[in-house]
C-alpha cells in the first residue's frame, strides 16, 4: 500500500463540538494515522496518513464532522510522510 499524507484545515463550527474526539475515533476505525488539533483561529488542523482510499473516506467524514459541528470549508495539501504510529488529539 502506498501511503500519503494530507495536511487538512477545517473551518466552521468545529471547536467546542467534540470534533477532535469524533475525528480520532473515525481515523482509528478507518486505519488512518496522524493527529488532530485546534488552531487559535477556531479552525481545526489535521495531519493524516494512509492509503488514498482511506484518506478519501476520512475526508468525507471530516466534511460532515461531529454531530454538533458545521463544516464551512475543508482544504488539504499533500505533505511529506511522517510515518505516524497512531492517531492522536494534540494540543
Amino acid at each position: 500500500m502506498d501511503k500519503i499524507l494530507y495536511q487538512i484545515n477545517i473551518k466552521g463550527k468545529v471547536q467546542g463540538v467534540w470534533f477532535r474526539k469524533y475525528a480520532r475515533d473515525e481515523a482509528i476505525k478507518i486505519g488512518v494515522k496522524g493527529f488532530v488539533k485546534n488552531n487559535a483561529d477556531n479552525s481545526v488542523y489535521v495531519e493524516a496518513e494512509g492509503s488514498k482510499e482511506q484518506l478519501n473516506d476520512f475526508l468525507q467524514w471530516l466534511n460532515r464532522g461531529s454531530p454538533l459541528s458545521i463544516v464551512s470549508s475543508l482544504k488539504y495539501v499533500i505533505g511529506e510522510l511522517k510515518n505516524f504510529s497512531s492517531f492522536k488529539i494534540t494540543y
